[in-house]
């Protein structure tokens, strides 16, 4: 099982300049995946997504591959010539229409930071290779983090099982004695109402037989405990969980609906409110996961 949140980053080198590559995912029910390159590395968009799509196949996923400064340290990755060039554009252009002009540090940082792949960096064809061994480092620390947030949601997840399967054997051991609870209900109001009526009578007979019949949920108990399994074997399998999950837990749900409305008694509605409760945290924790 994975989780469906996720960090990831790796470093590299090109051309003397640092290389950062990272890759963050939050909860998505289909694949977004985005990428952000330098300037003129487009064309190697489409073999970073096909591995990370090798790792992610649900989320919101982000890739941001960056070019910094030297790799030494020694070196700045931008051109100060550059920079105050534009600035005297922009004084120029706002003194031209009596605009005050007065450049902020964060104003300096942005033009700075738009300028430092600017022409003078490594050509896609020569970033490839680099780039791509990052990107394959970046996602093998993502995937494993991701591998490890699902392993804490298996375990959540297993426990509620648990939960669920008391919940239904409290239901289970229940729906036997409603209808010899309702036949004594019976005989208690027929006394109460002064009709002396044995249990032998045939209109009591057909009655409680027909109350018996409508509120017998043994079929119901059995499907949603053949879903439970079906559950429980789905969240230990490999491969994509939340959508199949999705499906079981609404078949659950449903099964869980059509034992409170035909029983017929207080027992089993409070175990079945609490099945319908534990129903929806088990959604919502299926919620992270891929």
């Amino acid at each position: 099982m994975r989780s469906m949140t996720g960090y990831g980053r790796a470093a590299g080198e090109i051309g003397g300049k640092s290389l950062s590559v990272q890759i963050s995912s939050v909860n998505r029910r289909s694949l977004d995946l985005s990428i952000s390159l330098p300037s003129g590395w487009d064309s190697l968009e489409s073999e970073v997504a096909d591995r990370v799509r090798k790792s992610a196949t649900r989320g919101k996923v982000h890739v941001d591959v960056e070019l910094g400064r030297e790799a030494s340290g020694g070196g700045q990755d931008w051109d100060e010539a550059a920079i105050a060039a534009t600035l005297d554009q922009l004084r120029a252009l706002t003194t031209s229409r009596g605009i005050p002009f007065a450049p902020t540090a964060d104003l300096v940082w942005q033009i700075a930071h738009s300028q430092r792949s600017g022409p003078d960096g490594p050509s896609a064809e020569a970033a490839r290779e680099p780039v791509l061994a990052a990107v394959n480092d970046a996602v093998r620390s993502f995937s494993a983090m991701r591998a490890k947030e699902g392993e804490a949601l298996l375990v959540d997840l297993l426990g509620r099982g648990e939960f669920l399967r008391r919940d239904v054997d409290t239901i289970a051991a229940r729906a036997p004695q409603v209808a010899p609870a309702y036949r004594d209900q019976l005989m208690r109001r027929l006394r109460e109402a002064g009709l002396e009526l044995d249990l032998d009578d045939e209109r009591v007979l057909r009655e409680i037989a027909l109350f018996a019949d409508r509120c017998d949920i043994s079929e119901e108990i059995t499907r949603f405990r053949s879903h439970l399994e079906q559950l429980t074997a789905l969240l230990r399998s490999e491969g994509e969980i939340g959508r199949k999950a999705d499906f079981i837990l609404q078949e659950m749900g449903r099964e869980a609906n059509t034992m409170g409305s035909k029983a017929n008694d207080l027992a089993i509605a409070r175990a079945v409110i609490e099945l319908k409760n534990e129903l929806e945290r088990i959604r919502e924790q299926l919620a992270n996961v891929e």
